[in-house]
């Protein structure tokens, strides 16, 4: 007895760190939650159950004790609070944490986005800063610097919320932030660039999945953010990241399980990037691993979704997001480069539990042939994924060739006619740029009447319209980080203000009010978000089509020529009847279908939107 109470002194009392997921709901459609605790001295275990919280079989620890999983089912009958779960060890005892919350009432939450919205996408550390106080918290100093392109700049949540009413005037309904994660403290010294380190100010280098990083608030401020948002009439979409983490996150030196990870910091497959792989019928499965497997830049630790821990973890933790904060959709980061299966669970348990929840997919290839194949809607390869919509990345490409380059707007019209190889090409999210892309105004040739033009595509074909920040104003930028600048006036001491109308210039005001007034018109003219396209005419630098809603249509005419240009358009796929006076709602100009056809002239780089009088 002597001895065994020797050999208790030497041991460890158990150190509770981090509870993932820290709370849960009653009721839910996941009734048994997999918990992930991170400490110390954990091994050997036990957890005793608490109020309306059920142990279900027994823990599992890491071999370095550093952590345990264990399984906790929630009674449907249990009342919303805080309980603490008894853990014992050899070496003594500590408390668990963990809340069983009270779900958010559904109305005007998880609300899912279709074509009728217009979605605008915000990097929220470059759009405003309307907290100084975070632009250098204590925890990670230093880390801040608007005159370095990869450092922190002081833009945050508050910024965002402040914003709101800017974007309701604009006429965006949605909202996308990239991810909000806590990323790491101090430079990343593993990513340089011109041999100096960088900071993880995109958020796409994730420490903490459960966390708000410091520099744009905290997990209160991100929730006010969403419900200021619905106030307003706006949704809200989450950046997530399923494939990877951060270089620095805790798990890399020692994950939970062996095969959290595909291989080790020091050992591990490098990233190919042969997305074709993955849909390749001839393709080994050596082959596609090398893309599924690989750490993204060499640097980026790949998880490993055939672990069912790590898929369980992934799962809950976008569950957990949305049913705290009431978000209508995610957006997921790198999809191709995740198996297929974990797709089709992932999505399936999100829909059980939202149904109306979009997930969007971001899958960056021009070639549609290989994007549709990532399509929920369609089984391919035995599967389906299950993600409602994806990035319209294949008609990015030739729209930016067409209105920026001024090559030929036909190339664009072709693209289009591959929809049938999608499951369904009307819910797609158009694009002439994002965080990942050059800005459209730093294309060679690329001009005011070029951004008009591909703003009044976006805004007027299939598809739901995306904006990325600083596009309304005709932002410029290079490459990453260049395609990242501040938003003009989001920040303490800006020169002007380019929220406010006396603040932007007249090459601004232009792109502005014209995307405001496309916005505008989508909004009053359901054909333009949910009518069938129909091409009525194309020539090298036009394009005629209608978008046709039952018995109401409207003609988008489009002219990329530097020439004036007499077009002579049959509309009776329209629905117009022989003799019918129209009206081009950008112009104000009255025209007439005679004869069953619409004969009008439009300028160099113009564009015409004509509804029946």
């Amino acid at each position: 007895m002597i001895l065994a109470g020797a050999l208790v002194a030497l041991l460890a009392a158990p150190q509770i760190g981090k509870v993932e997921p820290p709370s849960w709901w009653p009721r839910h459609s996941i009734v048994t939650v997999r918990v992930l605790v991170r400490g110390r001295d954990l091994a050997g275990a036990r957890i005793a159950s608490a109020p309306g919280l059920a142990v279900v079989g027994e823990p599992r620890a890491s071999a370095s004790g550093t952590s345990i999983l264990f399984d906790l089912a929630v009674d449907p009958a249990a009342t919303a609070g805080p309980r603490r779960l008894r853990l014992t060890t050899p070496g003594g005892a500590a408390d668990v944490p963990f809340e069983i919350r009270a779900p958010l009432p559904r109305d005007g939450r998880f609300q899912g986005f279709t074509p009728d919205d217009v979605v605008y996408l915000i990097m929220p550390d470059r759009f405003a800063d309307g907290d100084p106080s975070n632009d250098d918290p204590a925890r990670s100093r230093g880390l801040y610097d608007r005159g370095r392109p990869r450092y922190y700049h002081g833009g945050d949540l508050q910024g965002i919320i402040d914003r709101l009413p800017y974007l309701k005037d604009l006429g965006v309904t949605a909202i996308w932030t990239t991810p909000v994660y806590d990323n790491v403290d101090h430079l990343n010294e593993r990513e340089r660039y011109d041999g100096a380190a960088i900071t993880d100010y995109h958020g796409y280098g994730a420490v903490d999945f459960y966390a708000v990083d410091e520099h744009l608030g905290d997990l209160a401020k991100y929730r006010e953010l969403v419900e200021a948002a619905h106030g307003l009439g706006l949704k809200v979409i989450q950046d997530q990241v399923a494939n990877h983490t951060g270089p620095y996150h805790p798990w890399v030196a020692d994950p939970p399980t062996p095969t959290w990870f595909h291989g080790s910091a020091e050992r591990h497959p490098k990233n190919i990037w042969q997305t074709w792989t993955i849909a390749d019928p001839h393709a080994t499965p050596d082959i596609q691993r090398e893309t599924l497997d690989g750490w993204f830049i060499d640097i980026l630790p790949d998880l490993s979704q055939d672990d069912p821990d790590v898929s369980r973890y992934l799962i809950q933790n976008a569950l957990w997001w949305v049913g705290m904060t009431g978000l209508d959709a995610i957006r997921q980061d790198t999809l191709p480069y995740v198996p297929r299966r974990f797709w089709s669970e992932w999505s399936g348990a999100l829909h059980r539990e939202y149904p109306k929840l979009t997930l969007l997919g971001e899958m960056f290839d021009g070639d549609p042939a290989l994007v549709s194949f990532f399509q929920g809607g369609a089984v391919r390869d035995g599967i389906d994924t299950g993600i409602d919509t994806l990035f319209d990345f294949p008609s990015f490409y030739p729209l930016r060739r067409a209105f920026a380059e001024g090559r030929p707007l036909r190339e664009l019209a072709v693209m289009l006619a591959h929809d049938r190889l999608y499951p369904d090409a009307s819910v797609l999210v158009t694009l002439s740029g994002l965080h990942d892309t050059g800005r459209f105004m730093n294309e060679p040739g690329a001009t005011v009447a070029g951004r008009r033009l591909a703003d009044t595509f976006l805004l007027t074909a299939r598809g739901t319209p995306l904006v990325y920040y600083g596009d309304e104003i005709a932002l410029r930028g290079g490459g990453d980080p260049d395609n990242r600048r501040d938003f003009p006036g989001g920040f303490p001491g800006d020169a002007r203000n380019a929220f406010t109308t006396g603040g932007r210039t007249p090459e601004e005001a232009a792109v502005f009010d014209n995307l405001r007034r496309l916005a505008s018109l989508r909004a009053e003219l359901a054909p333009l978000r949910r009518g069938r396209m129909v091409t009525l005419a194309v020539t090298e630098q036009t394009w005629a089509y209608a978008r046709v809603l039952g018995d109401q249509a409207v003609v988008v005419v489009l002219n990329n020529g530097a020439d004036s240009v007499a077009l002579d358009i049959p509309i009776q796929a329209a629905g117009w009847t022989a003799d019918q006076p129209v009206e081009d709602r950008l112009a104000g100009r009255s025209a007439r279908v005679e004869g069953g056809r619409l004969r009008v002239t439009l300028g160099p780089r113009s564009a015409a939107i004509y509804v029946a009088r």
